[in-house]
């Protein structure tokens, strides 16, 4: 009996694996055919990406996303907390975070190659007041009991999941079907989300009383707001939270502090101002928050390598070659 439960076992997890490596086939196929050097598609909220080479860590913001890899790998980092995820696996990313990324794994043989989805907040919502609502999902659960997820998490792709993407991608070939039939698929590829290991994150992106929609409302304040002084209990009682529940909850989900955070936004920042503005350094530090020049420049060295004025220009030297 063991022995024949051990041979199903087995054979299942060989069927799943064969049909993982097709639907992943024409994954590849499809991106490498639909990808524009912008990354838009003909789909609202679906993005397709190619990269022939890794490239170095690049300091950007990560949108709320649902981004699956296709081929090759790639590597993010906020804070202290490092995520790698190559082929089958997929990055979800709850809070626009600023993070530091790049392919670790891309060649012109072997182009990196990825999908993404824009994760909407009342597309999410929709799904998860229909769940609810259903006989056997039971009552609904309690959103500000529930401690906040991490902003950003990896995880494998069920075979499902696969499949969704894939045939929302092979909707970019019937033109006139993407208005009636993409709603539809994004609500399975939601669903699939939600009912897979990092469900908790989407599931709280759709929730407007959710601990990850507090600490979304003070990332958003504060980068807006990244060049002004700010008192950490004011932004706490404006989520509705004490200030250590505030500060445990923006910990958990960024990996930062919030002042931690404030930092990364004005660095970032102060980056695109010296490669595109004509304003020295010393005029950009002031801009994007810091009194001291002397202490901008020294936490710019920190994060980028090279103090302000080296990166800018080999920024400028490099932007020029490509």
């Amino acid at each position: 009996m063991f022995l024949l439960m051990g041979a199903i076992t087995e054979h299942t997890a060989r069927r799943a694996s064969l049909r993982t490596d097709a639907l992943l086939a024409e994954l590849r196929a499809l991106i490498a055919r639909h990808a524009r050097p912008d990354y838009t598609t003909a789909i609202d909220g679906v993005l397709l990406s190619v990269a022939a080479r890794p490239g170095e860590p690049r300091a950007s913001t990560s949108g709320t996303v649902m981004a699956l890899i296709a081929q090759g790998a790639k590597r993010l980092a906020i804070g202290d907390r490092v995520y790698d995820y190559g082929p089958g696996e997929y990055l979800v990313a709850s809070v626009d975070l600023p993070i530091t990324g790049h392919y670790v794994r891309a060649s012109t043989d072997e182009p990196a190659l990825g999908f993404g989805l824009i994760l909407r907040p009342s597309a999410i919502a929709s799904v998860v007041l229909d769940a609810d609502a259903a006989p056997a999902s039971g009552p609904p659960r309690r959103a500000r009991a529930a401690p906040a997820p991490p902003g950003l998490g990896v995880a494998e792709a069920s075979p499902e999941l696969l499949d969704a993407v894939v045939r929302m991608l092979r909707l970019l070939d019937s033109p006139g079907d993407h208005d009636i039939l993409a709603p539809m698929i994004e609500r399975e590829i939601l669903w699939r989300l939600i009912k897979g290991p990092l469900g908790q994150s989407v599931r709280q992106i759709g929730l407007a009383d959710s601990s990850l929609t507090h600490v979304s409302r003070a990332v958003r304040w504060i980068t807006d707001h990244y060049n002004k002084p700010f008192r950490v209990e004011d932004l706490a009682r404006s989520c509705g939270m004490s200030t250590s529940a505030f500060h445990r909850n923006f910990q958990a989900v960024t990996a930062l502090s919030p002042i931690q955070f404030q930092k990364q936004i004005r660095l970032q920042k102060s980056r695109l101002l010296l490669l595109t503005a004509t304003d020295d350094v010393a005029t950009v530090s002031y801009r994007v928050g810091y009194d001291s020049t002397s202490q901008f420049s020294r936490e710019y060295r920190r994060q980028f390598g090279l103090p302000p004025g080296r990166d800018a220009a080999r920024l400028r030297a490099s932007a020029g070659a490509g």
